[in-house]
């Protein structure tokens, strides 16, 4: 595979974000939704022989697509399907569409030019705004229970106070994202920042709560469709530890 990935990028849960030269991509699919935008023009392929040139597009998840030409300059933003920014985008585009649809709805992103600010924007905001008190406490337990393996909601709510169900629907509700997925978007943070730091696949697996390298290369490549080690590269912006 040619590199994709190319110039400034961060990473928050439920969110990753990438400026700078957007290159050639085989096929392959990824679970999250994918806005794609090409400053000159890019050309996208739907793996049924369909072929598109275009300035973006919404691309769903777990659906097989490619780029054909790149651009030296643009923007992919991948959005976890159950956040509220990834249920925007998919209300915009069915499985069924193929590449016309999918332009189609990077039309509609395109027509409004502050979306793709605003998506920055908006991440800043959600991290820096008041929390419910069981939130702020669950957020601040997180970070010391990643390396022990399974992270338990049910555990989490009996130490904030709070019954389960009721700090589900809160979590969602004050970070955008359910709890589960949640957890699973800061593990790939946390594993991608040991690697920037040097540390072997292995260690960084572990270090972040995966069963061995291995689950964390197949989590990896399921949520954004290549290996931990083409996304280390944007582990310095991890550090601003946005949640």
């Amino acid at each position: 595979m040619d590199e994709r990935w190319a110039g400034r990028g961060w990473l928050r849960p439920g969110l990753l974000m990438v400026e700078g030269v957007v290159g050639l991509a085989r096929p392959h699919s990824h679970h999250t939704v994918q806005g794609i935008t090409g400053a000159a023009g890019i050309e996208i392929g739907d793996g049924q022989g369909g072929r598109a040139e275009c300035a973006a597009a919404v691309i769903p998840p777990d659906t097989v697509h490619e780029v054909l030409r790149g651009a030296a300059a643009g923007r992919i933003v991948h959005f976890d399907p159950e956040s509220a920014a990834g249920a925007r985008l998919l209300a915009m585009i069915s499985r069924a569409d193929g590449v016309g649809g999918w332009v189609r709805a990077g039309g509609e992103l395109c027509s409004d030019a502050e979306w793709f600010a605003g998506v920055e924007r908006s991440a800043t905001e959600l991290a820096g705004r008041d929390r419910h008190p069981a939130v702020a406490t669950v957020l601040t337990l997180l970070p010391g229970r990643l390396e022990a393996g399974p992270v338990r909601l049910g555990e989490l709510a009996r130490e904030a106070g709070i019954s389960e169900g009721r700090l589900a629907h809160v979590f969602s509700a004050d970070m955008g994202l359910p709890f589960r997925p949640y957890v699973r978007w800061l593990r790939m943070r946390l594993a991608i920042r040991f690697l920037a730091e040097g540390h072997s696949l292995t260690a960084a697996a572990h270090g972040a709560g995966f069963a061995d390298s291995a689950h964390l290369t197949r989590v990896c490549r399921g949520m954004f469709g290549g290996p931990p080690s083409e996304f280390s590269w944007i582990a310095w912006d991890v550090s601003r530890g946005w949640t």
